[in-house]
């Protein structure tokens, strides 16, 4: 298994959006699947989904966050392990999280020093 690992932190535009139908449900899980399968030797924490709001907290206090005004939010996020950024690129690429309309994953590499 590679030992450097990435962060991919999955994005999405806010707003309001339809419900999947339970057609559309079982296409997105199959898909995930497949590809949760096709990786699982690099899938380290398949993290999860965040739930909306949390704090934001600073030396002088906390506040409310993450703020209604940006642009995408954070949906959820995972950690893989690859041999390269190439490579890292490629597994959040195949992701089925990129394929909804104003979604991205970011990835990002975790320093090891």
């Amino acid at each position: 298994m590679p030992t450097q690992k990435y962060l991919c932190i999955q994005r999405s535009v806010p707003g309001k959006k339809e419900p999947p139908t339970k057609a559309q449900m079982q296409e997105m899980m199959a898909s995930f699947n497949a590809w949760r399968q096709k990786f699982s030797a690099q899938i380290v924490d398949l993290g999860g989904k965040l739930e909306s709001g949390g704090k934001i907290v600073t030396a002088t206090g906390v506040s409310d966050g993450p703020f209604i005004e940006a642009k995408e939010i954070i949906g959820g996020y995972m950690i893989i392990a690859a041999d390269s950024f190439e490579q890292a690129l490629e597994i959040a690429r195949q992701s089925p999280g990129v394929l909804m309309p104003g979604s991205s994953v970011e990835v990002r590499k975790i320093a090891t020093s």
